[in-house]
């Protein structure tokens, strides 16, 4: 059964009425495979929130979906209807944000870029969303850190995050890595690797990715690779 017919699924068990943010209580203690619908309708109506931070709506950040997501023939609309329901719902983002937060951070703990956490997936998701139209707004990245900090994820993940995929956005080598700028050449390697190792889908379906985001990885593993290949050549010379 593919996400997109399990979301409907999900989307079909509301009672009238009830806020497409129902759906994140429910799927509290619920295993990785279905912890993934909450993944994706987390990733589709915080991109919905955050499709007028800029102020304008247009095609790119809609069918921005399409470079994380994939889309059987027929499936579409099915992630249109979460889209549309949370554009439609009076909630603001913050409170989206804070729920999703308990799905997948119950104990409230703060998350450090190299905690590998499936939080810090959907926030690279909702960067890549952001900036789908060629360019990265202020309110864009306000509306970004607000949901960075309702998930928990301390300033360093944060500004890790924006280096890897805002261009213009400050981005140093150790950053992408997740180092402190003194980090040895055997330390990067290790947290190269490690990054890497991460990236696996394997390793992002255990912590709750669905396989119909995998594309989510293309970014990350270039960005991880020309750090460690910036860092290789710097200690080489």
């Amino acid at each position: 059964m593919s996400i997109w017919t399990r979301i409907a699924d999900a989307l079909a068990a509301l009672a009238k009425g009830e806020p497409l943010s129902v759906v994140f209580d429910r799927l509290r203690g619920a295993p990785a495979p279905e912890r993934s619908v909450g993944f994706t309708i987390a990733v589709l109506a915080l991109g919905a929130k955050m499709a007028k931070a800029d102020g304008t709506v247009t095609r790119d950040e809609v069918t921005a979906f399409r470079r994380i997501f994939s889309f059987p023939a027929g499936e579409e609309e099915h992630a249109a209807r979460v889209y549309n329901l949370a554009r439609q719902d009076v909630a603001g983002f913050d409170a989206y944000a804070r729920k999703i937060a308990r799905l997948f951070n119950p104990d409230g703990h703060r998350i450090c870029a190299d905690d590998h956490h499936v939080l810090v997936d959907i926030l690279e998701a909702l960067f890549q969303i952001a900036v789908a139209d060629g360019s990265y707004h202020d309110g864009e990245d306000a509306f970004l850190a607000h949901v960075a900090d309702e998930f928990g994820l301390d300033d360093a993940c944060f500004r890790i995050v924006r280096s890897r995929l805002v261009e213009g956005a400050p981005r140093d080598p150790y950053d992408v890595l997740g180092l402190p700028r003194h980090a040895s050449k055997e330390q990067a390697r290790k947290a190269w690797r490690e990054l890497v190792r991460d990236t696996h889908p394997d390793v992002m379906q255990s912590r709750g990715v669905p396989p119909e985001a995998m594309k989510l990885a293309e970014r990350r593993l270039q960005l991880i690779n020309e750090a460690w290949r910036e860092i290789s050549a710097k200690e080489a010379a």
